[in-house]
């Protein structure tokens, strides 16, 4: 058999949601270079034409016939026999709103497929917004027949619930998979993604293209870390995490079948990940919203000192202030420290004492508190000082307040609302304590690439060093209120990722006082959660779009070993059922 050539391209681009124009822009620029580099297909990304998640955007019917409209531009522009084009819609069909993946050739959208397994689940909820596609047969591309699952038709197991997209297309002649996605970066996510990829090779004996788009939306990150596996399951292509990139692959095919040749970039994984999610996640959302900057309280403890580096990192020192508000109980070494952290960063830097704000609340309220002791409302007066300034500050200059609260605070709530709360976005929401000492020291050693902060070390030693506190009065340190941070987020990521039973994590070894003691704080802080900033998600569970938990909540785990059903109990219930019924 003579050996036939194909080439694909891959735009692993970073769309805006709502912004039509800026993202057809992008596909258009992407196919200039398809065009350039010879190839015949350029695919891009889930929905890309509106960005993605939409929400509940995608049912106003006029966003909807921008979409369309802009897709049908791009198809007009595809007689200049360049390459064919396949992109992510919303789609309106007969009434039905479908989640779309377009084909533009010769000038018009030449043909269309829907997803069909609609994922409702985590951070998704397409079942609300889009209707169930039919399952389509591969596209006929110059010659080539490409099968197009979307995303969720490549990641469930068929069942009484869900087609098996790929066995459909494998049994209508595909040759090559190309899987557009909108998968959001968290933990581990890579491997799992290679793990299912491989198993739908495996099962088909196709080539597999899983294209995912990058960039920041809202609480999401998407890495891209596009992949394409060969029919026997080796890798053939790796594109760069957290990074736009648009490549385009050669392939070959011979009696076996079509062959992917390509570069293969190197990844960063775990906490070097993190990092890298939590910069990219800041940048999008400053730069997407249109603030001119940013600016944050810098304590001198460790939180507000990688905040201030991720801040950096993302946008350049000239786009980020730091403002130090100190009171009484704030030590000499963390006005060092800040100000050490400032210099290194290169950021602008002032100090502003809080003692003229503060003793005029408590004076206002001396009539209203006579005779009552002090206590945590005069701890909280001083953080809400200072969650006033920065706003004060923030309205002044449309910089955007960047707070600090990492994941070990906002489960049990230690912070204050309107105070140390303030803020339009959280870079380390979803970042326990442990983890803030881990990044801060590998921020002093590495940073990812195209970070625009300072190499070296840039988070004082003494930082990290120091035990952590809230200088809200004398000697105060954190551990007087919680357990050792350790101990507190291994409790804390068995409720929160895991769901584990309180007894089960007691049975692990932790003391059950602490961990019931936990508990309560977790549930009780529900009301702070909701009305804490939006962040960076990192983790399989993040507080918002993963963890949905009613404030007004009465119910708690007992601590007991967890009963097994009785299915006589049900059975008999059943038969009673059905006997009254027909009685």
């Amino acid at each position: 058999m003579t050996e036939t050539t194909f080439k694909i391209t891959l735009g692993q681009l970073n769309p805006t949601v709502g912004d039509i124009a800026g993202n057809a822009a992008k596909a258009r620029a992407a196919r200039a270079q398809a065009k350039a580099d010879g190839a015949a297909l350029v695919a891009l990304p889930e929905l890309f034409i509106a960005g993605y998640p939409p929400e509940d955007l995608v049912l106003k019917p006029a966003f909807q016939a921008a979409c369309r409209e802009a897709v049908e531009d791009l198809a007009r522009e595809t007689t200049d026999g360049g390459p064919a084009v396949l992109i992510g819609t919303p789609w309106v069909d007969e009434g039905k709103l479908y989640n779309a993946y377009a084909l533009l050739d010769g000038g018009r959208v030449a043909a269309l497929r829907f997803k069909v397994n609609l994922p409702n689940y985590g951070v998704f909820d397409e079942k609300r917004v889009f209707a169930r596609g039919p399952v389509g047969g591969p596209l006929k591309i110059r010659g080539v027949r490409i099968g197009v699952p979307i995303c969720e038709d490549t990641w469930v197991e068929e069942s009484a619930e869900y087609e098996n997209v790929v066995e459909c297309l494998a049994e209508t002649g595909a040759e090559i998979l190309v899987v557009p996605n909108g998968s959001p970066y968290a933990k581990g996510k890579n491997d799992i993604r290679l793990s299912i990829s491989v198993a739908r090779v495996t099962e088909s004996d196709l080539p597999l293209v899983y294209l995912n788009q990058v960039g920041g939306q809202d609480e999401l990150v998407f890495d891209g870390a596009s992949f394409v596996l060969n029919a026997d399951r080796s890798l053939a292509a790796q594109l760069p995490a957290f990074e736009e990139s648009v490549v385009t692959l050669q392939w070959t095919k011979s009696a076996a079948g079509w062959r992917c040749t390509g570069p293969v970039a190197p990844q960063i994984d775990d906490d070097k990940a993190d990092y890298a999610a939590c910069v990219l996640g800041l940048r999008d959302y400053v730069q997407k919203n249109g603030f001119p900057g940013v600016l944050l309280g810098v304590s001198g403890g460790i939180d507000s000192a990688l905040c201030a580096a991720i801040a950096v990192d993302a946008l350049g020192a000239e786009r980020v202030r730091g403002v130090m508000l100190p009171f009484r109980f704030t030590e000499q070494v963390s006005l060092d420290d800040a100000a050490k952290l400032a210099k290194a960063l290169d950021i602008r830097y002032e100090v502003l004492p809080i003692a003229p704000a503060v003793n005029g609340f408590e004076e206002i309220l001396s009539g209203t508190f006579a005779g009552l002791p002090r206590d945590i409302t005069e701890e909280n007066l001083q953080a809400r000082a200072r969650g006033t300034l920065l706003m004060a500050i923030s309205n002044k200059t449309g910089a955007m307040v960047v707070t600090t609260g990492n994941k070990s605070e906002m489960s049990v709530g230690y912070a204050t609302l309107y105070g140390d709360m303030n803020g339009g976005f959280n870079p380390i929401k979803d970042i326990y304590k442990t983890e803030v000492f881990r990044l801060a020291g590998l921020r002093n050693a590495w940073k990812p690439d195209g970070a625009l902060g300072p190499s070296g070390e840039v988070i004082p030693g003494s930082t990290i060093a120091r035990p952590p506190t809230a200088e809200l009065r004398e000697n105060q340190l954190d551990q007087d209120s919680l357990p050792p941070y350790d101990q507190l987020d291994a409790i804390l990521e068995r409720l929160v990722e895991r769901e584990e039973p309180l007894a089960s994590i007691v049975a692990e070894g932790f003391d059950r006082d602490v961990v019931t003691r936990i508990d309560r704080l977790l549930n009780t802080a529900e009301y702070k959660r909701r009305q804490a900033a939006p962040g960076v998600k990192v983790t399989p569970r993040n507080f918002g779009r993963d963890r949905r938990y009613p404030i007004t909540n009465r119910f708690r785990d007992p601590g007991k070993p967890l009963p097994k059903p009785n299915e006589d109990l049900v059975s008999r219930a059943s038969r009673s059922s059905a006997e009254a019924f027909e009685g």
